[in-house]
């Protein structure tokens, strides 16, 4: 039986960060919506380009710190332990990250010339690389916050103002005339107000000045694996946008990047309960409740499934009418690479938080060998089909990838702890929601078509249909009354009809 004031807090934050990651998401989409409506394809698709490099080269600034400072933090008690594992992570990163930063500067010249097409992509490339330090900067205040087990102040920074400001300055300087670099330019304005105002409130939190006893060790043997975990991580998710400008055009990266953010936007759900899943299971763990562990891990997992459904459906059904709605009629070609990169994005889904469930127990090692595992098949597939089919070579890979990548950290979890994701109530719950809906929405493509106005209905009344059938089809489990309470008090309303389908026992 799980601690209900453990998911309460859990589901809590999940709330708080979902909501934060669907403005942020959708201020990153309408980024992506300008560029590509106000520049041509191939400048949507060097843009697309820089922007990778941008997330590659801050998660190797990162060395695993994102997960390594909060796991830490919360394992201690006082603040001089605390401030010593920010102080570590601070320091480590900084020296990582300043140095790879003047490399690229002094190399931008050779990335324009493997990787992009334009002869002005030079400056591009070298505004990019100035975000660099100034992201990591962010992110490391972000991982402080979330040690202090903070979702407010996560929220306010790099859900809000990060990409207001982004989107506020993209808009700017395109009006000010400066083409193609305005992202670039738009992206370190942003990166530098929102890591500002998260050192002043992470001050709030823990004062950054004091005494501080450092854990430079104790994080370097936690955060070394998942130093190349997350790279390999990173290039998993940017490797083929990466060998498509190499292999292709820029158009073709241009049609493939409008596909890829909508289908990782499922993973927003996901991610809503990743900020504090990390900090609590490992608080969970170092108090030897490890079974608790599994109870959240699964419950949590079957809910993520159930709200990222609609969603995934829409993208495998009507992938066509979604990319002309977003990006506009140009890029419906790409449909059917969105249906397949949504296949394996929902995997995820399936499995819910199975790295920070390994990196809470410690076995970050295990995170390394998935990923190494994971990206060795990526980039075979790439060099074997992006040459020959593009941009639809690159989606199969992904989606390869991500299933690959999900089903090895549940063995890894599954034979080392004997946790997994699945219940008898979750179980039911992936064969019941397909097997009902998938078929009753193949049979409305031949006869309905998905416009601005009704696609937002369609997802409310796939939502509506999902919550139904896991009722009455005994998917409900008694822990499910923390999140329907949870709902309803947020609502101010009272759910009936899915409380009469709610077991009193397990």
């Amino acid at each position: 039986m799980v601690d209900e004031g453990d998911v309460s807090k859990l589901l809590s934050s999940a709330v708080l960060i979902g909501a934060g990651q669907v403005f942020y998401s959708a201020s990153q989409l309408i980024e992506r919506v300008v560029v590509a409506r106000l520049l041509t394809t191939d400048a949507y698709g060097e843009v697309s380009i820089g922007l990778a490099i941008l997330t590659f080269v801050t998660t190797i600034g990162l060395v695993g710190l994102r997960d390594g400072v909060p796991r830490f933090m919360s394992r201690y008690d006082d603040d001089a332990n605390e401030r010593g594992a920010l102080v570590a992570g601070l320091v480590i990163a900084s020296v990582v990250t300043i140095a790879l930063t003047i490399v690229l500067l002094f190399a931008s010249g050779l990335v324009s010339n493997l990787l992009f097409d334009r002869p002005d992509s030079e400056l591009l490339v070298a505004l990019f690389v100035l975000c660099i330090p100034f992201t990591v900067g962010l992110e490391l205040a972000v991982a402080g916050i979330r040690g202090r087990e903070n979702t407010l102040y996560r929220t306010y920074t790099r859900d809000l103002l990060y990409p207001t400001a982004r989107l506020l300055f993209l808009a700017g300087f395109l009006l000010a005339g400066f083409g193609i670099h305005a992202a670039a330019m738009a992206y370190l304005v942003g990166a530098v107000l929102s890591c500002l105002l998260a050192c002043l409130l992470l001050n709030r939190l823990l004062p950054l000045v004091g005494t501080y006893r450092l854990h430079v060790r104790e994080l370097l043997v936690f955060s070394a694996p998942l130093v190349f975990a997350t790279v390999l991580s990173n290039m998993l998710t940017r490797t083929d946008t990466l060998m498509l400008g190499y292999f292709r055009s820029s158009h073709e990266v241009g049609l493939y990047s409008s596909a890829y953010p909508l289908a990782s936007g499922m993973l927003l759900v996901l991610s809503s309960f990743g900020f504090l899943y990390l900090p609590l299971a490992s608080r969970l763990d170092a108090d030897d409740e490890r079974a608790e562990v599994e109870s959240i891990y699964e419950l949590t997992t079957k809910w993520i499934f159930i709200i990222t459904f609609p969603l995934f459906l829409t993208f495998v059904v009507f992938p066509g009418d979604v990319l002309t709605i977003v990006f506009g009629a140009d890029y419906r070609e790409a449909g059917l690479a969105l249906s397949i990169l949504a296949i394996g994005f929902f995997t995820s889904a399936t499995f819910g938080r199975n790295r920070e469930t390994l990196s809470a127990l410690g076995f970050t090692t295990a995170i390394m060998a998935a990923n190494g595992v994971a990206f060795l098949i990526n980039i075979a597939l790439n060099l074997l089909l992006i040459p020959r089919y593009g941009f639809m070579g690159a989606a199969v890979t992904s989606m390869l990838s991500f299933v690959a990548l999900n089903l090895t950290v549940y063995a890894i979890l599954k034979l080392k702890y004997g946790i997994t994701p699945f219940s008898r109530w979750s179980g039911r719950t992936f064969v019941v929601l397909p097997a009902v809906l998938f078929p009753i929405a193949f049979a409305l493509r031949g006869v309905i078509s998905l416009s601005v106005f009704t696609f937002p209905v369609f997802l409310v009344i796939v939502g509506l249909c999902s919550v139904a059938v896991v009722s009455v089809t005994g998917c409900l489990q008694p822990e499910d009354r923390i999140p329907i309470s949870l709902l309803e008090q947020r609502l101010d309303v009272t759910i009936p009809f899915v409380r009469r389908y709610l077991p009193d026992v397990s």
